[in-house]
């Protein structure tokens, strides 16, 4: 169930970090990912695929296309008021992705069981309800926010514990590992 402090269906989402690459506005190669709320608990994004996210030339590198799966499974999270870290993401790809195009993301919760979230997401070209080119299953596990101050750099932990914006700093850590 959508939890009641979730933002509002066509609320944007933003950034949980700016240094983050599938979201973050910090990194220039980053997929800038832009992330809103949808009905129910399901996201919409949206991503041009750069020069910079080649795989073959002229097309979508097919690790570039997980991330952006990941990511937009990912600001489920959000919808849930639950921090979570992937567990399993399985990825078909099913036709190329130009570079120049811009991939239209949707991700929605299917099920919750105890610490387990699942979900699926789909990418489509030519607008949001275009022709499918990836798809993902996965499988977010809820965490503590030890998981992130015991595992991640303490540098960076400590920077972003440091923000005096407490919903900043929440929302650092609402990332998929």
């Amino acid at each position: 169930m959508r939890h009641p402090e979730a933002p509002a269906p066509g609320e944007t989402i933003g950034s949980h970090y700016e240094h983050c690459f599938g979201c973050g506005g910090g990194v220039a190669h980053g997929l800038q990912l832009q992330t809103r709320a949808g009905e129910g608990v399901s996201v919409t994004a949206e991503f041009q695929v750069k020069e910079a996210h080649q795989g073959a030339p002229g097309l979508a590198h097919g690790g570039v296309l997980a991330t952006a799966l990941d990511e937009t499974l990912g600001s489920l999270g959000w919808l849930l008021r639950t921090i979570a870290v992937t567990g399993r993401l399985e990825t078909d790809f099913v036709r190329p992705v130009p570079v120049g195009t811009v991939l239209h993301l949707q991700a929605e919760v299917v099920a919750v069981h105890g610490r387990k979230i699942y979900c699926t997401a789909t990418g489509r070209i030519g607008g949001p309800d275009g022709p499918e080119a990836v798809h993902a299953d996965a499988v977010f596990v809820e965490v503590k926010i030890d998981h992130f101050i015991e595992n991640g750099r303490k540098e960076e932990i400590q920077a972003a514990l440091s923000d005096p914006d407490q919903v900043k700093v929440a929302r650092a850590f609402e990332v998929n590992p």
